[in-house]
């Protein structure tokens, strides 16, 4: 789905256009998607699962499905239909809410298989019903962007002065950014740099106004691929205060350049962390506890060190070859199981 035809690249890219109707893009994308899935032995779909397993169904074709949320509270998000956290979502009801599931439901109860980078949504998927054998574990990969100068020069060009903390990612609720600002107001001497963009960016600017953080809190937008890198590399420390993480992406980004992570216990988080080794974790929603570990890190040279030193080495796991190997196993298992 694109607003605007694709860039080219290597490959053929199909795409029907989100500036059409509802309805009439939703059944574009299904036709195209049955027209390509006529020709293929698996289609292997990221997102628009109902549409992709309709396609693929009315093919014939197997699917394989790959998670990296609830595609239903991404949704509501969108529309409006539920402004919390993930986790809290499972319980939401509404009669739109409950057709979204029950599409939900069918496209999962379809596919073959279903991929996802953690235990913990795994366990979320498992509640809704889809039985644990039909789910495989493959790790997202992360690679980082070759030649990247050293955090000193990093930080120079990139202007950082005094202790500064970055965050990366969607500007969403269950990432609890407003627990992140007030953990900052707390260290009045450090400084927060955000780099995203997402449907709560507006009201986290006025909240940040508000706590008084905002010349201390900066809202950098969203930055391409290796500026994100360069940012994470050059900060004290990553700052990531959510309430619920599938694969937190931007700690394994992180931790791959050399720097610690401060961070919640949320979800996934912990399958990514451990606290003392290569960062540190608190509670989730706890301002306090996120400010106190702030400035223990930021007064602690030594600590800073010694978590340094297993930032690396501990993603080492999330290479890129071993992982779409075992993705590549995953889609051949099925294509010769038909």
């Amino acid at each position: 789905m694109a607003s605007r035809p694709p860039a080219e690249e290597a490959y053929p890219v199909h795409w029907a256009s989100r500036r059409s109707p509802l309805l009439v893009r939703h059944i574009a994308a299904t036709r195209l998607i049955r027209k390509l899935a006529a020709r293929a032995d698996v289609v292997y779909t990221t997102g628009i699962i109902g549409r992709s397993g309709l396609g693929a169904a009315l093919a014939g074709t197997p699917t394989v499905v790959k998670l990296t949320s609830d595609p239903v509270f991404e949704r509501s998000l969108r529309w409006g239909l539920f402004g919390h956290d993930l986790a809290a979502f499972q319980d939401a009801r509404g009669l739109r809410i409950g057709v979204l599931r029950r599409g939900r439901d069918l496209a999962l109860a379809r596919a073959e298989r279903i991929i996802v980078p953690s235990e913990a949504l795994r366990g979320l998927v498992v509640a809704w019903g889809v039985p644990a054998g039909k789910i495989t574990l493959v790790r997202n990969p992360v690679s980082i962007p070759v030649g990247l100068e050293s955090r000193e020069a990093l930080r120079r060009r990139h202007g950082f002065d005094g202790p500064t903390l970055v965050f990366a990612g969607r500007l969403v609720p269950q990432k609890s950014i407003d627990v992140a600002l007030e953990a900052v107001r707390r260290n009045p001497d450090v400084k927060l740099l955000l780099a995203g963009e997402g449907p709560y960016h507006d009201r986290l600017v006025r909240h940040a106004r508000e706590l008084g953080v905002e010349g201390r809190a900066a809202f950098l937008g969203p930055k391409p691929r290796r500026t994100v890198f360069e940012l994470l590399r050059a900060a004290d420390a990553a700052l990531l205060s959510s309430s619920w993480e599938n694969f937190p992406h931007m700690a394994v980004e992180a931790l791959a350049v050399g720097t610690p992570v401060i961070a919640t216990d949320a979800g996934g988080v912990t399958e990514i962390l451990r606290d003392e080794w290569n960062g540190l974790l608190v509670p989730i929603r706890d301002p306090d506890a996120l400010s106190a570990a702030i400035r223990r890190y930021l007064d602690d040279p030594e600590l800073q060190g010694r978590l340094r030193e297993q930032t690396v080495g501990s993603v080492a796991q999330f290479e890129p070859e071993p992982i779409y190997g075992q993705l590549e196993q995953v889609l051949v298992d099925v294509a010769r199981a038909q």
